[in-house]
């Protein structure tokens, strides 16, 4: 299958405004599947990952169908930091790690995807973007420092909690703001909000904080497409990886986080494969 179609195909069945699976999935499996995963990494090993995958499995690094066996997972790394959050209408999690004391520094984001009809709730797919040296704005120790600083406390109070439906439309209007100039009029903006991309963060720990700092002018360039959805209502949580295409057809990953239906945080992450990132 090639990129186009396979990434097709994975948002198709990561779309998170498509009709609810028969069979939500518990969160307690899904939490226990990326802690084997975030184990994996830290060890380098798939031994204990491989026997909850399904036999249907596909590995994706930055947007590319991949063998697993040669992955970064095959490469233990030391984890400053990690925060996993979990959809149980998908049957997915979405994890973040940042490894910045080890020999190379990394930021990974993954959503790892599972079979509802299976028992176990079985791995289908690990699609991550693995950013390093040469990614977009790429600070990892800047990085770990802002990410440790915010509080993502999870779950929020049932009072701060966004539903599904908002969770989405605030990511897909944020994405889309590049290829439409109306797109921001839909974003639900809130201060203080910042916006950790890369190492660069937009946040001075004022009450004034925006999210609107460095947001596109030009409202004509390629669109974000081939998006794949993670959503955690519980979390205030919108995971999105997609296809950056005005930015050299990068691979990238932008995590939002919503606190009484207002924009509070953005990490994003962002990979041009073989490439240093540029404008």
């Amino acid at each position: 299958m090639t990129l186009p179609l396979l990434l097709a195909a994975v948002a198709f069945a990561a779309s998170a405004s498509s009709a609810p699976l028969a069979t939500t999935c518990d969160r307690t499996t899904l939490l226990a599947a990326a802690d084997a995963y975030i184990s994996a990494q830290a060890s380098g090993s798939l031994a204990n990952l491989s026997t909850i995958f399904s036999p249907n499995f596909t590995y994706v690094e930055n947007n590319s169908p991949s063998p697993i066996n040669t992955s970064i997972l095959t490469t233990p790394l030391k984890l400053d930091h990690r925060r996993t959050t979990a959809d149980t209408t998908l049957c997915a999690t979405f994890t973040e790690l940042i490894s910045a004391t080890g020999p190379k520094p990394y930021v990974i984001g993954t959503q790892i995807r599972h079979s509802p009809s299976s028992s176990p709730q079985s791995i289908t797919l690990i699609d991550s973007v693995v950013s390093t040296t040469g990614s977009w704005l790429f600070n990892a120790t800047s990085t770990l420092l802002h990410a440790q600083a915010e509080d993502w406390s999870s779950p929020l109070p049932l009072a701060k909690q966004t539903s599904r439906a908002a969770l989405q439309a605030t990511a897909d209007a944020y994405l889309d703001m590049w290829s439409s100039a109306t797109a921001s009029e839909a974003v639900a903006w809130g201060e203080p909000c910042a916006r950790l991309e890369g190492g660069a963060y937009t946040g001075q720990g004022k009450s004034t904080d925006s999210c609107k700092a460095g947001i596109p002018s030009n409202h004509n360039q390629a669109p974000n497409t081939h998006r794949r959805y993670v959503i955690d209502e519980e979390a205030g949580s919108a995971s999105v990886l997609c296809l950056w295409e005005h930015m050299m057809m990068a691979a990238d990953s932008h995590e939002f986080r919503l606190e009484g239906g207002k924009l509070r945080f953005i990490h994003t992450m962002t990979v041009c494969p073989g490439k240093v990132c540029k404008l």
